[in-house]
């Protein structure tokens, strides 16, 4: 029976319990992809990372929920690059990886043993707010962002800790347009205990009801930000109920810095 590396990491995560979950598989090659995605399905973590190399210092990187393969994601890139330092040796300055729709995305080791990824930032366009959309979230954002995903800024962050939302019905909602602003929702708040903003992530469009961390979601909210409280650098907290997230970033023209650090909690083989 063949075997499959396999590493559980939780990212935006000082100790286990903390961040998101994400599995990690380095291959020599991509399996099809319904054998990804079954994978993935069995997994059954926010995603599942699957790497193959490419040349020195660079990975081919694709991300898998247990429904969907995604664009992009955040958490999954910091995890991944965590295995290859932590776990596998690697000891070069930065990764590169080499994605389908995002390009190339680069992770370095900072001084203090955090990972700062450098991702793109897409741009971003205010938007009305709904009747529909404020019914399926449960309380009436004061403001609303279209782009990657669904931005919905509310007044506090005690506003964001008390959403509940109506999740069959945020599916089928969003921005105006097609992609992934359809069922992924952000709700956030400047402010919060120590920190500049304070959000969720709800993601039944994705497959995910609600997301512990999301690298992808904070390159949209720091250019959210930017525009509506004029923040380059912020600290933000992902304020999923139980476990939480801390995650740095920094806005740079069309790109964005998001800095964290992982830990492993799980190693072993999968096995087909």
């Amino acid at each position: 029976m063949p075997t499959l590396p396999f590493y559980q990491i939780d990212a935006f995560a000082s100790k286990p319990f903390e961040g998101n979950q994400a599995c990690v598989m380095p291959l020599d090659a991509f399996l099809p992809d319904e054998t990804l995605q079954a994978i993935a399905a069995e997994n059954n973590v926010a995603e599942t990372a699957y790497i193959v190399p490419s040349g020195e210092g660079v990975w081919t990187l694709r991300w898998f929920t247990p429904a969907v393969e995604v664009p992009l994601c955040g958490h999954a890139t910091l995890a991944t690059a965590h295995v290859l330092y932590e776990e596998l040796g690697f000891s070069g300055e930065s990764i590169a990886f080499d994605t389908v729709k995002s390009g190339r995305l680069t992770v370095r080791r900072l001084d203090d043993g955090r990972l700062e990824m450098d991702f793109p930032s897409g741009p971003v366009t205010e938007i009305p707010v709904t009747d529909e959309v404020a019914t399926a979230l449960g309380a009436r954002p004061a403001q609303a962002w279209g782009g990657m995903f669904y931005a919905a800024r509310f007044d506090t962050p005690d506003q964001v800790h008390a959403l509940a939302p109506d999740l069959k019905a945020l599916k089928d909602l969003g921005a105006p347009g097609e992609g992934w602003d359809r069922g992924n929702f952000g709700c956030f708040a400047a402010g919060g205990d120590g920190v500049d903003v304070t959000s969720r992530f709800f993601a039944p469009g994705s497959g995910i009801d609600e997301d512990p961390a999301t690298g992808s979601w904070h390159t949209m909210l720091a250019r959210v930000m930017r525009e509506r409280f004029d923040l380059d650098a912020m600290s933000c907290f992902q304020a999923y109920p139980g476990r939480g997230a801390y995650i740095d970033t920094k806005l740079q023209g069309d790109r964005v810095k998001l800095i964290g650090q992982s830990v492993t909690v799980i190693k072993g083989s999968f096995s087909l």
